[in-house]
């Protein structure tokens, strides 16, 4: 039997750095990497290099040893002060003696470190880059845009081109809220009178305006949603726009709607003990969608230009809400760059409403 990869002795893979030098979602999606080297290779350290701002989607993952992180300039001090942190940084690295470098974008950051800290193997993302960045690494994985094959198996794909295969078990996103978040969030349920109450969440928006759905018809969906008994909690990022789409969907809802505004007031840590404590989530193509897919919480999900093959959420139950037009899934920010999708405009309430209605009863929840 041929084998193509090229397979490495696992008995030599020691120390593994695995970099996702992408947002907060994109990071979650590579969680099932940790842990099926984890169980693939009995005793190795695993490292993680990802940007500052996306630690907390790491934060007591139990697959991982150390997490080194880029920081952007104005948050050290100056241009001077980010040189020192990272060739600080660098000299850690090095000293770690990696077995093996991952690394899961195509930034040429990942080459310039397969160069300088020397792995045994280095595994990089194959495709139209320079031969530069391709010659750096000792294997290449190719991943299949525009496929119809989730994110979270192109990142698995860097282990199988050196002979480690994933299994099933390996698969699940890892994402842990903490005890903390916990209690700030359950606080914050209590003073508003939902203390054991079973809720929906509703998390409308992005930052990406593209991917939104529009808020009048948010609105027009939460009305129903509390005509039909519902309580619900309203969270958002601590963004202008974001603030600015939950005022005018509070607005158009009746006098005394009881509906919990968080948006802007959580930590990414506390959005996570939301979600989990939520008998399910509604959203749209963005990070809480991926972060309810690891907490299992029952998603329904608004898609426009994203393919939800690559980009849908992954292993629980949902419902995924789109139009059924002939130039979707298009990959643009909006029609035509825009930053307006009209796929995502036209959606109905009614059509999302009754994904709502099928998923709760489907799964059951309280």
């Amino acid at each position: 039997m041929k084998i193509e990869t090229t397979c490495l002795d696992p008995v030599l893979i020691r120390r593994v750095l695995v970099t996702k030098l992408r947002h907060h979602g994109d990071v979650l999606l590579c969680t099932p990497v940790f842990a099926s080297l984890k169980r693939q290779l009995p005793g190795v350290e695993v490292d993680v290099l990802i940007l500052d701002e996306t630690r907390d989607m790491l934060a007591d993952n139990p697959h991982i040893d150390q997490v080194y992180t880029i920081k952007k300039t104005r948050a050290l001090g100056g241009g001077i002060a980010k040189l020192g942190y990272e060739l600080r940084q660098l000299r850690e690295l090095r000293r770690r003696r990696y077995d093996l470098l991952l690394h899961l974008t195509e930034t040429s950051r990942g080459a310039a470190l397969a160069r300088l800290i020397k792995p045994r193997w280095s595994v990089g993302m194959d495709g139209p880059w320079s031969r530069h960045f391709k010659q750096s690494f000792s294997h290449l994985y190719f991943p299949l845009w525009g496929n119809r094959r989730h994110i979270v198996e192109q990142n698995l794909d860097a282990l199988r081109v050196i002979g480690l295969y994933p299994e099933a078990c390996d698969k699940q996103l890892v994402l842990l809220p903490g005890a903390d978040a916990r209690a700030r969030v359950a606080g914050e349920l209590a003073a508003a009178g939902m203390g054991g109450t079973p809720y929906l969440l509703l998390h409308p928006g992005s930052r990406w305006a593209y991917k939104t759905w529009p808020a009048e018809r948010v609105a027009a969906l939460a009305r129903r949603l509390l005509t039909d008994g519902h309580r619900i909690v309203l969270t958002g990022a601590p963004d202008p726009a974001e603030r600015q789409m939950a005022d005018a969907i509070l607005a158009a809802l009746p006098a005394g709607h009881g509906v919990l505004d968080l948006v802007g007031k959580l930590s990414l840590r506390e959005l996570a003990a939301a979600i989990d404590g939520a008998r399910l989530m509604l959203g749209v193509d963005s990070v809480p969608m991926h972060m309810a897919a690891a907490l299992q919480t029952p998603v329904v999900a608004l898609f426009g230009p994203s393919n939800v093959h690559e980009w849908g959420p992954w292993r629980v139950a949902h419902r995924l809400v789109a139009a059924d037009l002939p130039c979707r899934p298009c990959g643009l920010k909006g029609c035509a760059n825009s930053g307006y999708s009209e796929c995502l405009a036209q959606l109905p309430e009614s059509t999302v409403l009754a994904a709502v209605a099928a998923l709760l009863q489907e799964t059951g929840a309280p």
